[in-house]
Formats: structure tokens, C-alpha cells, sequence
């Protein structure tokens, strides 16, 4: 096939991924705004659509114990390992249509590419729609690929939606089984790893003109709940030199994450997302501050050094100032990097059809993060208008959709006969 003839199809297959993410986009709970939770009818529909879909690709099609929608194309040998693509078809409330969506739409069609030239590979394909990644309905994350993996904590079938219903009694409504979520769990040796597609959720490709990147890390997090502790007392009759000002005290330290952390670099960020002064009042001075601080980076060891620095300088701030600094962490995650072998492979394949490229973290968590624990992962960023997603603006345009479908064919195929 010639360069021209290959990027006609390659615009057509984009075509059809953006037409149908607007068909997925239209399965909402809410007709204005889209809204797709695990196990709503809206899910088990979407599920369905996907399925048909990953059979017109050529797969043979079924929906695992948890409710994850999977698509297998055989390789030249029935029953030999497979390479796993996919991404999650569950939303945040009032999302985008492309987040999750369009790294299982893309998927599908570098099977349907197969399919079309009548071509097997040495490795098989499978295709798979994670049911929920978000978390949305029942505060879990990872919820369909941790199923895939076999690591389902025992508390998850007891955990509870905000109308009280439990997850096993939403599996026993949507037709699932609660007794029988083991079954979804893969062996290690039925695939060789996981390659996923996504939009980037930031401005890094926007900003340096490329539609394409690279993931080396998906981003580990520390989040802590921080409080100043001072005195309160009367706006008007307290000298400022005998202040102990717990917001002054927090605004110190503030600034000092911000200049701290771009001071290192790395990659990392640090987020002061919540304050609370009390007692509250225009005429009292502020006794104690609550905050919380989210520190995020694509290495542990950088990390855990940034937050001891940050932790320390609150310290000395509070110490300063006579008043006392506390701190609990309540969430933490360790960085997950990509396999250096699948960053090389998908770097190549970028780097033909875009020319160079360019390898960033991802500050958001995807499934990869489960999957990785048993298999080697690696991601391909696709540029997202102005970095914005989980927001119905969230954007992405079909040239560099037909560039992401080409270079995640090459990839796939390259790497589907080692």
C-alpha cells in the first residue's frame, strides 16, 4: 500500500473512532450530560455496543465476571499468547468523550485493520473495555483491571453506592455473579503486555506541537491532611509582633511548596488543594488552619525527598513562629514506570510518522497501574485541546487520531511477531 493510500485509511478508521466515541458519548445517564457509572444500564449498553463492534473487527466476544467487555483475535496459532490493548469505558460525571473511550475505540481498530488484510499474527489480540477506572459509583478505582489481575481487596463486594447498594447486589442486578469475580483474573502466561492509548489529560504535547508521546512513568502521589495550630485572637487589639497567625504561618508555607518543588524539577508537582481557617471570622485572628497538600511524580525516591524537604520547612515555619505544624498522610500511591522495552518500541513507531518523540509522565492514573503488576505495560499519549479532560470540552482532532491508529498498528505489529 502506498504512503498516500495508508494515511486514507488511516483518516477513515479516525473517522469512525471519532463518530463512534460520539455514539458512546450519546449512552448517558443524564441526556444532557455524560455520565457513565459501573454497572448502570447505561454501562451493561455500552459494554454491548463495544461488542459488536470488536465483532465486526473479527473477535470472538465476551464479558468477564466483573463486568469488563473483551475481544480476542487469534493469532496463527489458536490458543497462543496474546497482546492485551484496552482502556476504560466508565466516566467521572459530566465528562469528555474521549478519556478511556478512545484507547479502546483505537484498539479495535488495528484489529479491524487485521482483519480487513485477512492477517494473523504470531501473538494473538485481545481488546478489552475495562468496566471502571474511576471510581465514580462506589469510590473504587482500577475496579476492572485489578479484576483482570485477580487483586479485588475482600471489602470491594461490600463497598456502597450513595444509595446504599452494594457492589455484589449491583452485580447480582446487572446479571453478574459476586461469588464467581475470581473468574476474570488472567493467567500470566496467557499475555506477553498490556499497551494502552490515551489522550493526555495535560498541555505537554499541545505546547511542544506534537500530537504524539511517549508515557516513561505513571505518576506515584502522597496526599496529606496539614494543620497549623496558633492562637486566635482579636483582629484589633493584638500587636502584630505578638501574633501567632496560623493562616500567615500557612501562606508562608504555600509559597514555599510552590518555589520548593519547581525548584527540583523532575517532573514533580505539588498541589495545596483545601484550606480551612478557624475560627472564620473577618475580625479574629486566624488560630488554626487545615490544609491538604498532593505531591505527585513519576519517580518514588524524588518524591518521598520532596515531601520530607516540604514536611520540614513547615516545621521550621511553625517552630518560627511559636504555633505547632501536623501532619497526616491518608493516601499514597508509588510511581508505576513503563516497560523501557514497550517506551522504545512505541517511540519508534511515533518518531515515523511524526518525526520525533517525546517521552513525559502521566500525572493521572489510568489501569495500566494494575496491569503492571503482572505484565509490561507501556502508553501512547494522544494531544487533547488545550490539555482539559473530565470536562465535556475535553478534545481531540482526527489527524492526530490517524496519526495515533498508525503508529499503535506499528507498534502492535512489530511487537505482536518477536
Amino acid at each position: 500500500m502506498s504512503v498516500s493510500a495508508s494515511l486514507r485509511v488511516d483518516i477513515q478508521q479516525a473517522a469512525r473512532v471519532m463518530a463512534r466515541a460520539d455514539e458512546l458519548a450519546a449512552i448517558s445517564e443524564a441526556p444532557d450530560a455524560l455520565t457513565r457509572v459501573y454497572l448502570s444500564p447505561q454501562h451493561l449498553q455500552a459494554n454491548q455496543r463495544v461488542g459488536e463492534w470488536m465483532r465486526q473487527a473479527g473477535m470472538t466476544v465476551w464479558q468477564d465476571s466483573v463486568g469488563n467487555i473483551c475481544g480476542r483475535y487469534e493469532g496463527e496459532q489458536e490458543g497462543t499468547q496474546a497482546i492485551l490493548l484496552g482502556s476504560h469505558l466508565d466516566t467521572v460525571r459530566n465528562a469528555g468523550r474521549y478519556d478511556g473511550m478512545l484507547g479502546v475505540l483505537t484498539a479495535i481498530e488495528v484489529v479491524h485493520s487485521l482483519h480487513q488484510q485477512g492477517k494473523r499474527l504470531a501473538k494473538a489480540i485481545e481488546v478489552v473495555g475495562f468496566c471502571d477506572e474511576e471510581g465514580t459509583r462506589f469510590g473504587i478505582t482500577l475496579l476492572g483491571s485489578r479484576g483482570l489481575t485477580g487483586t479485588w481487596p475482600d471489602g470491594w463486594l461490600a463497598q456502597t453506592d450513595a444509595n446504599g447498594i452494594s457492589v455484589a447486589q449491583a452485580m447480582v442486578n446487572a446479571g453478574l455473579d459476586p461469588t464467581r469475580t475470581h473468574l476474570a483474573a488472567r493467567r500470566t502466561e496467557e499475555l506477553a503486555c498490556y499497551l494502552e492509548l490515551h489522550i493526555e489529560q495535560g498541555p505537554c504535547l499541545e505546547q511542544q506541537g506534537l500530537a504524539l508521546g511517549v508515557v516513561e512513568a505513571i505518576n506515584g502521589a502522597r496526599r496529606l491532611n496539614c494543620r497549623f495550630t496558633g492562637e486566635a485572637g482579636h483582629a484589633g487589639t493584638v500587636p502584630m509582633h505578638h501574633r501567632k497567625d496560623a493562616l500567615a504561618a500557612a501562606a508562608e508555607w504555600i509559597m514555599a511548596v510552590e518555589s520548593t518543588t519547581r525548584q527540583r524539577g523532575g517532573n514533580l508537582v505539588a498541589t495545596i488543594g483545601t484550606l480551612d481557617c478557624t475560627p472564620g471570622a473577618v475580625n479574629v485572628i486566624p488560630g488554626e488552619v487545615t490544609l491538604t497538600l498532593d505531591i505527585r511524580g513519576p519517580e518514588d525516591a524524588p518524591l518521598d525527598a520532596l515531601l520530607h524537604d516540604l514536611l520540614a520547612q513547615a516545621q521550621d515555619i511553625a517552630t518560627r513562629r511559636h504555633m505547632r505544624f501536623g501532619a497526616q498522610e491518608f493516601y499514597r500511591i508509588a510511581a508505576t514506570p513503563c516497560d523501557a522495552q514497550l517506551q522504545t518500541l512505541l517511540a519508534d513507531a511515533v518518531t515515523r510518522v511524526q518525526g520525533r518523540a517525546l517521552h513525559l509522565p502521566s500525572g493521572a492514573g489510568h489501569d495500566a497501574i494494575a496491569i503492571a503488576e503482572r505484565w509490561p505495560t507501556g502508553m501512547l499519549f494522544v494531544r487533547c485541546q488545550g490539555g482539559i479532560s473530565h470536562h465535556p470540552a475535553e478534545s481531540v482532532n482526527v489527524d492526530d487520531v490517524a496519526l495515533a491508529i498508525s503508529a499503535f498498528t506499528s507498534a502492535v505489529e512489530t511487537l505482536a511477531q518477536r
